[in-house]
């Protein structure tokens, strides 16, 4: 099947992607900080510019788009259109995030990964739930964490 609008207008949506600031990015950090929690946003001295870093419990936390990230969930559907350089881009966003995470490690850092299917899919999971997930994991010892959908695939 080929796609319903023209490469111009569909380049043109894509780029307006935004890599901040995402609204599963801002339910994260309502909800953290109304809990006391406090952050930095998109620190440019650390690999990959995590969405929040909290230097009191050294801990930092990526909230992911499951198609840029090529999650494996049912919100990540390779393009039919153009499937060669949609791969490339996610295999290399991919490796990228795989070498951010280890130097994150390296530096003592703890990584909490944030699927957006945990907040947008059909098996998502409540803010609520989400929330206190973040919070019991940053007041942890626990090194690196994801947090998902219900049903990853």
């Amino acid at each position: 099947m080929s796609d319903i609008v023209s490469p111009e207008v569909r380049s043109r949506n894509m780029a307006a992607v935004k890599s901040k600031n995402t609204q599963p990015e801002l339910m994260i950090r309502r909800g953290l900080h109304s809990l006391g929690f406090r952050y930095r946003l998109h620190r440019r001295d650390l690999p990959g510019r995590p969405d929040m870093v909290f230097p009191k419990y050294k801990a930092v936390i990526l909230v992911n788009g499951c198609f840029w990230h090529g999650h494996k969930c049912q919100l990540f559907k390779l393009p039919e259109t153009r499937t060669d350089f949609w791969r490339t881009k996610i295999d290399e966003n991919k490796m990228r995030d795989s070498r951010n995470l280890e130097k994150l490690s390296r530096m003592g850092w703890r990584v909490l990964s944030i699927w957006e299917c945990s907040l947008k899919s059909r098996s998502r999971l409540s803010k609520d739930e989400v929330i206190g997930e973040t919070s019991r994991w940053l007041l942890s010892e626990i090194e690196n964490k994801e947090i998902t959908g219900r049903f990853t695939l």
